[in-house]
């Protein structure tokens, strides 16, 4: 890493911390995630300070140093959560930016909730900030920040970087508060999306709702710069090889494969949210058992759903729905001994997911819309003997890096289940030449290089 000069100050909507009880007492815990693994050695090295919400309070607490990290909290009440975080957030923006596949809902308390929760954690900026700092902000939660932060503090450096896609111009062009938000995000020096899709997108949006001139590169707004671009983000490649090599973990994935009869296993793993496809993915195994060339005796397909949003009714509603179809398909096709649906509700410790990816002949990942999709890396990064089949979506951002997934369209029940088909019966050659140079790929750009990528251009 180059040396640079002025502290990096990451604004995101949760701390890189949870609050744990230990003896009664409440004590801090580092969360886990590629990017807390990511950021933490650059905010050591340059004195930073990571500002969010910390799960818990209401108001917000003193800062506090935890891991030789400075965390910030903001305060959020039940109120903001319901209006901010579940409204606007989710309910308005999740939907509307992966492509529409639920319905958005516009509703203006949930915005006036969304302006007054981006001013809350712009002021923490201000009140954190020094002339010559670099502010990293994150996600779709915080879009308002860079333009408020802006002018608060006209001397510092701004970053935003969104990890979740970016519309098209006709389905942004539906959100009512359109120009707020480019406005939002043109505050930033550098407005970082996952695909060059997003970029295009972001930037076609801003010269139409704001009037800025400029390049799909480099928007002019004001007679300042303003650097639009993909920075596909990544995971922590050693740390999954580590694992994949850990004589435990290789144990317990020759134990599973045991476990479950010695059959061809493909694996599913995905938060349990409506833009994951695990309905349509579900109609596609059970399309493929249909057809008679795979049966339950032969193959099973393993899904690990990570509980998500639970105290939202529509997912509650999805958990259902996927709950019931997984009984149809194994109703239809389980034989004795031999279910053809598994269904894991819950999180597993990484050890345990790490085992999952050894075992799994085929990965199946086919997300109807994905920012990038990390869990195909994942599996691609602990497939250490180069074995293994990648099913990619085509709509998830890691579509445009990992070439050698059999691509396809989560829509398509038919050609879906064709492609599982495809992974099942291809040649252990085939399969380790796509994988090699799938590998290759992961391995040469992990989470620590597109960190440091984003704040070198953030820095120039």
């Amino acid at each position: 890493m180059s040396e640079r000069t002025g502290r990096v100050i990451v604004v995101a909507n949760r701390l890189p911390v949870r609050a744990v009880e230990v003896d009664g007492r409440r004590q801090w815990k580092t969360s886990p995630g590629g990017l807390v693994t990511a950021l933490a050695p650059i905010l050591r090295e340059r004195d930073g300070a990571w500002i969010g919400w910390d799960g818990t309070s209401e108001t917000p607490g003193e800062a506090f140093t935890h891991d030789e990290i400075r965390n910030v909290p903001v305060g959020l009440s039940e109120s903001d959560l319901e209006n901010f975080y579940y409204g606007f957030s989710n309910g308005t923006l999740w939907p509307l930016y992966h492509d529409a596949v639920r319905p958005p809902e516009f509703h203006r308390h949930w915005w006036r909730s969304y302006v007054a929760i981006n001013e809350r954690f712009a002021e923490a900026v201000s009140s954190s900030a020094e002339p010559g700092d670099v502010i990293w902000v994150h996600d779709y939660q915080l879009q308002l920040v860079p333009g408020m932060v802006r002018a608060m503090r006209p001397g510092v450096r701004v970053g935003f970087f969104l990890h979740i896609p970016f519309p098209p111009e006709e389905l942004f062009a539906q959100l009512p508060w359109r120009t707020q938000i480019a406005r939002g995000l043109l505050g930033a020096d550098v407005v970082g999306f996952q695909t060059v899709l997003g970029a295009q997108n972001f930037a076609r949006v801003a010269k139409r709702f704001t009037g800025v001139s400029g390049t799909n590169a480099e928007l002019l707004e004001g007679g300042r710069a303003v650097r639009v671009g993909a920075f596909p983000i990544s995971i922590d490649v050693a740390k999954y090889q580590a694992l994949a090599g850990d004589p435990g973990v290789k144990a317990r994935a020759e134990e599973l494969r045991s476990l479950l009869g010695g059959r061809r296993i493909i694996l599913g793993v995905d938060r349990l949210d409506y833009t994951k496809g695990i309905d349509i993915r579900l109609k596609a195994l059970a399309e493929m058992f249909s057809r008679g060339r795979w049966t339950a005796q032969e193959c099973v397909f393993v899904q690990v759903a990570v509980p998500s949003r639970e105290a939202v009714g529509e997912y509650a509603t999805e958990r259902e729905a996927i709950e019931q179809m997984v009984g149809h398909v194994n109703g239809d096709f389980a034989a004795p001994g031999s279910v053809a649906v598994d269904y894991l509700y819950r999180n597993l410790p990484i050890e345990e997911l790490a085992a999952y990816y050894v075992a799994a002949d085929v990965m199946l990942v086919s997300p109807l819309r994905d920012g990038m999709n990390l869990v195909a890396k994942e599996y691609v990064a602990s497939r250490l003997d180069d074995t293994g089949v990648l099913v990619l979506s085509e709509f998830a951002g890691a579509a445009h890096e990992l070439r050698g997934a059999i691509q396809v369209n989560p829509h398509d029940v038919d050609g879906l289940a064709s492609g599982v088909e495809a992974a099942l019966e291809m040649t252990d050659d085939e399969a380790e030449k796509r994988m090699a140079a799938m590998r290759r790929v992961v391995r040469r750009r992990d989470v620590f290089t597109w960190a440091d990528e984003f704040l070198r251009t953030l820095s120039g």
